[in-house]
């Protein structure tokens, strides 16, 4: 009797589940709820992660705050713009963003290069003013393999077209961000041309020797340099270099210590030098653990599963590849890197300098995920169901602003 009684209320609850999800424009609206209170968690747990390090470094604890805010305010503009373009217009920027990337990667080996931590990826273009070029690229790579592939869509069954131009271009840009020594960025631009190239259809004959040699190519990078074999066996041992395990061991210490609810907004003490450099940037997702408990880390958990679902259902819904082949990419990006990070924090995976997409401190990784998420809500506009509710919205507003404007003139 008691399954009987609550059996309505269950299939109430799935109907209006089933409702909220299938609406024409629901996709939209969930990619701009969650990606709005990423970032403005993002921006909370800035101030609180860097404050002290802010201090200490730059006299002002404010200082690394106010910069993230201008390059939101500025990725939000740009998003904006994105989101009303036609997908034909931002198919038409494929190969115009392509080669803007390269060039911007290929300035990085000029005097304008600058080095940091060992990484060579970032451009100097004046006092205190520097960006990322390869975080730019990983949406420029993903709008010019939509464009490619959507020109040569009737002959994507034959595997000299399914490959040219993608893999050894594909290929050229990444060589550029690992020849830069990032490694973890250049992990995050690989995975997404597998991921393409997955989402396109490629037989597994031809994707099984690509992760081979992807993988080998790995393995020498990590071979080849000192500072990531002591990262690997820091991770297989941490008391094999105690001074360089501390960083990742004080991140566990913050998510343990964080509780159910955690200490309370600022009141972490890892932030205050157990995290070293990296509380407001890679490790930020440490400090929101120790600060708001596991409630916080399964909020943003829960945030990125709403965005992929959102970003794939795009995906899904879309009638044309150069959009589905989008959607998917960029969705794969922020939930693959998402997972990157929260590995590392969590001790999962070795320490690879990969940010937590729009929580972490970096402009121009924030600036280039607001873009994306514009290009995402742009082919979300253009699903046949959203044409056509949005359609319909337009028809039924025109008798209304007809009879006032004919109210106005015999008034």
């Amino acid at each position: 009797m008691a399954s009987d009684a609550t059996s309505p209320a269950r299939l109430t609850i799935r109907s209006q589940v089933k409702a909220l999800t299938g609406s024409p424009m629901a996709p939209y609206y969930f990619v701009v709820a969650s990606v709005v209170v990423l970032s403005a968690l993002g921006i909370l747990m800035v101030l609180s992660a860097s404050s002290a390090l802010a201090q200490s470094t730059k006299g002002d604890p404010y200082y690394y705050v106010l910069r993230q805010i201008g390059f939101l305010v500025a990725g939000l503009v740009l998003g904006a713009v994105l989101s009303r373009m036609k997908p034909t217009v931002l198919r038409g920027l494929g190969w115009p963003a392509y080669v803007l990337a390269l060039v911007l990667l290929l300035l990085v080996f000029t005097p304008l290069g600058v080095e940091v931590y060992g990484n060579r990826n970032w451009l100097k273009l004046a006092p205190g003013v520097q960006f990322q070029p390869s975080e730019l690229a990983k949406l420029a790579l993903i709008v010019w393999a939509g464009a490619v592939l959507h020109a040569k869509r009737s002959r994507l069954g034959e595997i000299t077209q399914l490959a040219m131009p993608l893999i050894p271009f594909g290929a050229l840009l990444l060589a550029l961000v690992l020849a830069g020594r990032d490694l973890g960025t250049g992990l995050i631009i690989g995975l997404i041309l597998v991921m393409i190239l997955w989402f396109v259809g490629t037989p597994l004959r031809i994707l099984a020797p690509l992760g081979g040699a992807a993988a080998a190519l790995v393995l020498l990078l990590v071979f080849g340099s000192g500072n990531r074999m002591a990262r690997i066996s820091i991770f297989l041992d941490p008391q094999s270099n105690t001074d360089l395990s501390s960083q990742p061991m004080a991140a566990v210490y913050a998510l343990a210590t964080g509780g159910w609810w955690g200490l309370g907004l600022g009141a972490s003490k890892q932030k205050w030098g157990g995290l070293k450099d990296g509380p407001h940037t890679d490790f930020i997702l440490a400090v929101l653990g120790e600060e708001l408990g596991l409630f916080g880390v399964l909020l943003v958990i829960g945030l990125f599963a709403l965005l992929g679902w959102a970003g794939f259902e795009i995906a899904l819904r879309s009638d044309s590849l150069f959009n589905r082949l989008v959607a998917a990419g960029i969705t794969s990006w922020f939930v693959i890197q998402a997972l990157i990070n929260m590995a590392v924090v969590m001790h999962l995976l070795p320490v690879l300098g990969v940010p937590l997409p729009f929580v972490s401190y970096g402009g121009t990784a924030l600036l280039a995920s607001l873009m994306a998420t514009g290009v995402l809500l742009a082919l979300a506009r253009d699903t046949p169901q959203a044409r056509a509710y949005l359609a319909s919205r337009r028809k039924s507003a025109r008798p209304r602003m007809t009879s006032v404007m004919a109210a106005t003139k015999e008034d």
